[in-house]
């Protein structure tokens, strides 16, 4: 039976969320507001762009128009994809993982990203074929923490949603693979372990993950 892993790709095979959050700091402080470090990662860590900036204007009771909102969105894209060609930005042990897993299991991305920013980090780092399928933010009508992403990443591999492993660095990534009947693996490289308390098992690197850990998972599921 058709087996699949689908990673999240910002915290989990990209080290970009400091990136990411350089890019809104970027266009917020423009504006003369501010997102301090720990409110991002506290607050909203596991947003697509369009809703973090929705979110901060709520929080903060700002009132802007629609089309200022899509310009924001447009112009956090931009800075972040100056600062993604400034270097590599994958986990050291993002390849080897990626590799390993190839051989026994169908391969996905389920991410709050855009998907032209998932697509270009991985063609910039020649690993784009390993995937079968990328779901970003834009192929569905709803981001982490509803099921959607892994629903449709399931569904484009042709996996069974109980023979799928989610990986995934975050509680609302974490929700929303269980919401749509995936194993899930936490990793430890933007929470502690107690805050991925949703998930199956807890690691702290790419590197504990293997054929051999991910088909016990599925057996303890099945």
């Amino acid at each position: 039976m058709r087996r699949g892993v689908v990673f999240d790709f910002d915290g989990v095979l990209a080290d970009s969320e400091g990136l990411h959050l350089a890019a809104f700091q970027d266009v917020l402080s423009a504006r003369g507001w501010t997102l301090a470090r720990a409110t991002y990662f506290d607050r909203y860590l596991g947003y697509d762009d369009r809703d973090l900036i929705q979110a901060f204007l709520e929080d903060h009771d700002l009132q802007v128009a629609a089309a200022d909102v899509d310009a924001l969105v447009a112009e956090k894209a931009q800075k972040y994809d100056a600062r993604v060609m400034g270097g590599l930005i994958l986990f050291s042990t993002a390849v080897a993982c990626v590799t390993r897993l190839g051989g026994a299991f169908a391969l996905g991305i389920a991410s709050g990203s855009l998907h032209g920013e998932i697509d270009g980090i991985l063609r910039a780092n020649k690993i784009h074929d390993a995937f079968q399928v990328i779901v970003g933010a834009d192929d569905v009508a709803r981001s982490k923490p509803a099921p959607d992403s892994y629903v449709e990443a399931v569904k484009r591999l042709d996996v069974r949603p109980e023979r799928a492993v989610a990986i995934e660095d975050s509680h609302w990534g974490l929700t929303a693979a269980k919401a749509a009947g995936l194993m899930t693996i936490g990793i430890t490289t933007s929470y502690p372990r107690h805050a991925l308390h949703l998930a199956d098992t807890v690691i702290d690197s790419l590197d504990e993950v293997t054929p051999d850990s991910v088909t016990r998972l599925l057996d303890l599921g099945s």
